[in-house]
């Protein structure tokens, strides 16, 4: 579908839109899920490649919106930003505005209705239209819209611009098969499409060889990689080859299904050195009669087997999960089994969300939905249970020593503390100490800290003595050092500074529980 509409806003140009010699400036904010940040990183690539370059804080000439669908505000959060950005358009004709990804693909002409100040709305199947969009936006005077029904090219080919150069994301597939009653994603991403293994593999090495030692794989069910080729053991075959690449130091992947999730999966994460023991996997419900009512294709004893299995394998392995309170009726029977479940698993941490009825699911048309003052009540039970068991299973860390890769981002409190901050091998947040006299990391690098405090939500290594830390400088280490010398910035050890070309709206690996 393409479509124009007229644009009176965009009448006259500012200088930076009319002047081809000058660049223009672009700001992409994110909303969603992992596989909508490793999107706004190919926006910002198309760009880029496009001529404009990144805002750097100032008032961008291009802010693209990269949606989501899957929660109730979504709607609200899109239309608050662009309310925000009205008066700035209208005090800067030449500005434009373009929102993309899952509510773009659903809500399509009511955007432009409820927003006649966006430039261009283009859909999930269709990222690379996103500067010529801009372009024609500009030069009818008109509003585009532009959304496809079906993926036009894989976006994996398309040029990226990453948030981070010691670590990146790989998709080896989009789209989803399952028919899940409370989630959107099927009807907006389309019916899974599977990357050839050797396309995958060469993006990782491409990767690595660019200075990045992480990567995590990306699929909206990653580990049904390989149903559309026929090979049911795709997955894990696709583990244990980047085992085999170099200088990869940590792979990771996100999110797979239970009802999928075999032996074959949990033998290839415990037998290849650089996959990480760490699990995402969503519960959902803990009730069986909920889960049916969602067609999650599981129940609660294989869920927790397959927790089992993966800790009998990797006994120290962090497992985080996705939990709905208050589905269509959810009684307290129903309930009390989710808690019941969670007690039993032991999540290191947890994404827990009030159910939102979805305009197109089946689950917004069931009997029995729940009174926002009950899924309240019972969300507070639930995060208060997790955030619990966060604090116990945290506290077993101390004492044990840890590998952290160091991130560009530290604490809120890093003024403050003067620590640095990182992800161990399990995933978990620590906020560390570099003892004076001993060298600082620079993002990238890996540090080795013994644990001297645990909360909920983070670790702390503060080291009493330099014996009690250790710095091993990376390939990525001095990726981020080039990376900062080519945008002029200066390479200083343990900087907090980031990138600032790709907005993230959410923060890109669990954190918190609420």
């Amino acid at each position: 579908m393409s479509l124009t509409y007229p644009s009176p806003a965009n009448g006259t140009e500012n200088e930076s839109a009319g002047d081809p010699a000058v660049h223009r400036t672009y700001q992409v904010r994110t909303f969603g899920c992992q596989m909508n940040v490793h999107d706004s990183e190919r926006m910002a690539g198309l760009l880029e490649a496009a001529g404009y370059v990144p805002a750097d804080g100032a008032q961008a000439d291009v802010v693209v919106f990269n949606t989501c669908a899957v929660r109730e505000n979504a709607d609200n959060k899109l239309y608050g930003n662009l309310g925000q950005l009205a008066p700035i358009k209208a005090a800067n004709p030449g500005m434009q505005i373009a929102v993309g990804g899952c509510l773009a693909q659903k809500d399509r002409e009511t955007i432009l209705k409820k927003a006649p100040w966006v430039d261009a709305v283009f859909g999930t199947h269709n990222v690379g239209a996103l500067p010529a969009l801009l372009d024609r936006a500009r030069h009818n005077s008109e509003a585009q819209l532009e959304i496809l029904e079906s993926l036009d090219v894989f976006p994996s080919t398309l040029p990226t611009k990453r948030d981070s150069v010691y670590s990146g994301w790989v998709s080896i597939s989009v789209g989803c098969n399952n028919t899940c009653t409370f989630c959107i994603v099927p009807a907006l991403r389309g019916k899974e499409k599977d990357r050839r293994p050797g396309e995958i593999l060469a993006e990782v090495q491409a990767l690595v060889d660019d200075g990045a030692i992480e990567v995590t794989l990306l699929g909206q069910n990653v580990n049904s990689y390989g149903v559309e080729f026929g090979d049911r053991q795709a997955f894990s075959k696709l583990l244990r080859a980047c085992g085999e690449i170099p200088g990869l130091e940590r792979v990771r992947f996100t999110s797979p299904h239970p009802a999928a999730f075999t032996d074959d999966v949990i033998d290839a994460m415990a037998e290849t050195p650089n996959v990480m023991p760490q699990l995402h996997m969503p519960l959902q419900s803990g009730s069986d009669r909920v889960l049916r009512d969602m067609k999650r294709s599981y129940r609660s004893a294989k869920f927790l087997g397959i927790l089992d299995k993966v800790r009998a394998k990797m006994p120290h392995a962090a497992i985080s999960t996705d939990i709905i309170v208050g589905f269509p009726g959810e009684t307290e029977e129903d309930f009390q089994a989710t808690l019941d479940v969670v007690e039993k698993s032991r999540f290191a941490t947890a994404f827990t969300f009030q159910y939102s009825k979805r305009p197109g699911t089946p689950a917004a048309d069931l009997p029995d939905q729940l009174p926002k003052a009950v899924v309240q009540e019972r969300f507070e039970r639930l995060t208060a249970l997790q955030d619990r068991i966060a604090a116990e299973e945290n506290a077993k860390q101390l004492g044990r020593r840890v590998e952290v890769m160091v991130t560009a981002h530290s604490g809120r409190k890093s003024e403050e503390t003067h620590r640095l901050s990182g992800r161990s091998q399990d995933q978990r947040l620590v906020h560390f100490t570099v003892p004076e006299g001993a060298p600082a990391p620079r993002p990238g690098d890996l540090v080795t800290v013994t644990i001297t405090e645990a909360a909920a939500f983070h670790l702390v290594a503060d080291p009493a003595t330099a014996a009690d830390y250790s710095l091993r400088r990376s390939r990525a280490g001095d990726a981020w050092d080039r990376a900062q010398a080519d945008s002029c910035g200066a390479p200083a050890p343990g900087a907090a500074a980031g990138r600032t070309g790709v907005s993230l709206g959410m923060p890109a690996l669990p954190v918190r529980s609420r």
